[in-house]
């Protein structure tokens, strides 16, 4: 399973609203998590995914407009898609831009894929975006491999958080 770590970055001010720069070459610059699919599913693998975008969709992902939470991935003849993902037009693009809720191949190995593949077959388990960071200027999207929560899962894992928050509250305040 691959982690990536949220890296600080620093926004510049543009004309209208900012963009994400990186302050080292190699950072990883996070521009959108997908908060709804750790509430909705069980994240059993994470794989890391390039996107095929046009010019003004990546300058409005630069901008940070880009909304993950209702995105899904899906195989169709050896290649990856995610559906669902809005990427809003660019602010002073013309008639280049596209759709923002298009459908967008993403760029991975074909054996991964394969894998994937059968694992959704077989299992009944589901490919879902997790976040979209830039890694060396490019976009890549991390889509997880995903199990459906049930209802008394999302109570648990609910509970669970509060438990957790309340134990850091206290020990916050026996430290001062």
């Amino acid at each position: 399973m691959k982690l990536h770590l949220r890296v600080p970055w620093k926004v510049e001010q543009k004309s209208k609203g900012g963009i994400f720069v990186a302050e080292q070459k190699n950072e990883l610059i996070t521009v959108a998590r997908n908060k709804k699919a750790y509430h909705d599913y069980f994240v059993l693998e994470s794989y890391e995914a390039g996107i095929e975008l046009f010019g003004t969709e990546v300058k409005s992902v630069r901008q940070g407009k880009i909304n993950l939470k209702d995105a899904w991935c899906n195989i169709d003849n050896g290649e990856i898609f995610v559906n669902g993902m809005h990427i809003s037009p660019y602010d002073h693009g013309n008639i280049f831009n596209r759709d923002p809720m298009r459908k967008r191949r993403l760029l991975m190995h074909k054996k991964e894929i394969e894998k994937l593949f059968g694992q959704v077959k077989q299992e009944g388990l589901t490919l879902i975006p997790l976040s979209a960071y830039f890694n060396r200027g490019r976009l890549k999207i991390q889509v997880g491999l995903c199990k459906g929560k049930k209802l008394y899962d999302k109570r648990e894992s609910i509970a669970r958080k509060d438990a957790d928050r309340e134990a850091k509250r206290i020990f916050k305040e026996k430290n001062q």
